[in-house]
């Protein structure tokens, strides 16, 4: 008669050994084939958008356009409050981990509808910009750029969300919102600038949103793997690895690494840098050959009049620094009229240097300036303030 090396091991959870019960009840996700996808079913069901997520979004949308076009960052706030809760977004994280295409592909398209609400809401207000064109937009500039602040957020929120939603059957609303903060407004930024014609807002904006969505994926994917979710086939291990490539090659290709440097894509406009002045080096003196012995007479010249050169006096620079009391800046534009485009706007204090020509049109005076990166265009002169003499830049 042979024995059996092993024994199976019982399915009642009150008969296993105490190890076995405590190691089950630290884990996270379920051990058994059954209740694993039963799991994993049921995170899919809660990613899955429903009719509030596009009713929020546009809502929200609505809310950080009008926000972009008073530059108030208190709408900033409410907006990512009223935003809804980011199930597409966490979804495509968890297909790319279990390695669903569908799931993955359903998901991806909720996300860009979203995404497309917010982008609408944006480009709705940048046309108000195109009634008040001298309201500032520094801080839509500002979500169209790469910064620290905002990547953190996003990624804190991130990571809150995913662990929330696994252990806790409600859904992690506030954590939500940091996520929501992070993808909304550069994409709300991206819609603004499109339709308002301000440089560094459109296409920039929409690249952020789009280096932050990928950053997004791959950081709730590794979040995911590390609370022991994996494919059940050797198909999602090769879907989800593709995945994540692709995303990886999206946040080389676009964050900065590539083209975003060479072309100053969501990056600030470089700093004007002093050019050195050239010196001129005098020719060395031509040695005088040595006396003869015997002195040769030279004739005296008589000195004739020589004409004095007359130096014409140039006219000294007019500086002036931007003034305007109701706002936080003002634009500078290619002609003299509301009506011609936005070259780029310009903060309270920031010198400019006036240039001789004014033109009088719609019953307003402009002048001619040039700011310190050499661009010259036309501003209302009363928003201008003397400033001559001015520092060197």
């Amino acid at each position: 008669m042979s024995i059996p090396t092993s024994e199976p091991l019982p399915d009642d959870a009150d008969s296993l050994p105490p190890a076995r019960r405590r190691r089950n009840r630290r884990m996270l996700v379920p051990q058994s084939s059954d209740e694993r996808a039963a799991f994993l079913d049921e995170l899919a069901h809660r990613t899955t958008p429903s009719f509030d997520f596009f009713l929020f979004s546009l809502l929200a949308g609505a809310v950080l356009g009008i926000g972009f076009l008073l530059n108030a960052p208190a709408l900033f706030v409410l907006g990512a409050l009223l935003s809804p809760f980011m199930a597409p977004v966490v979804g495509l994280s968890l297909a790319t981990v279990v390695g669903s295409l569908r799931f993955f592909l359903q998901t991806l398209v909720a996300t860009a509808i979203g995404l497309g609400l917010i982008f609408g809401g944006g480009a709705l207000a940048g046309l108000g910009l195109r009634i008040w064109p001298d309201l500032p937009v520094d801080q839509a500039r500002y979500y169209s750029q790469f910064n620290w602040p905002t990547i953190f957020v996003l990624s804190l929120g991130m990571l809150l969300t995913i662990v929330s939603l696994v252990r806790s059957e409600e859904k992690p609303s506030l954590p939500s919102v940091a996520l929501a903060y992070g993808l909304f407004l550069p994409t709300s930024a991206a819609g603004f600038g499109l339709t308002a014609n301000v440089p560094h807002l459109w296409p920039d904006g929409l690249v952020v949103a789009g280096v932050l969505l990928a950053w997004s994926i791959l950081l709730g994917a590794a979040t995911f793997v590390s609370l022991k979710f994996r494919p059940l086939s050797f198909f999602g291990y090769t879907l989800g690895t593709a995945i994540s490539l692709a995303a990886a090659v999206l946040i080389v290709g676009l964050s900065g690494v590539g083209a975003a440097f060479q072309a100053r894509v969501a990056l600030p406009p470089p700093l004007p840098t002093r050019t050195p002045t050239p010196t001129t080096t005098s020719p060395p003196t031509p040695t005088s050959p040595p006396p003869s012995a015997t002195p040769t007479p030279t004739n005296t010249l008589i000195p004739t009049s020589t004409p004095t050169q007359t130096i014409t006096p140039s006219p000294t620079p007019v500086w002036a620094v931007i003034y305007a009391p109701h706002y936080n800046g003002a634009v500078i534009r290619d002609g003299p009229d509301v009506k011609n485009n936005v070259i780029t706007s310009v903060i309270n204090g920031t010198l400019v240097q006036v240039l001789p020509d004014t033109q009088q049109n719609g019953g307003l005076t402009w002048s001619h300036v040039r700011t310190s990166n050499g661009v010259e265009g036309w501003i209302v002169q009363a928003l201008l303030v003397t400033a001559t003499p001015a520092p060197n830049w």
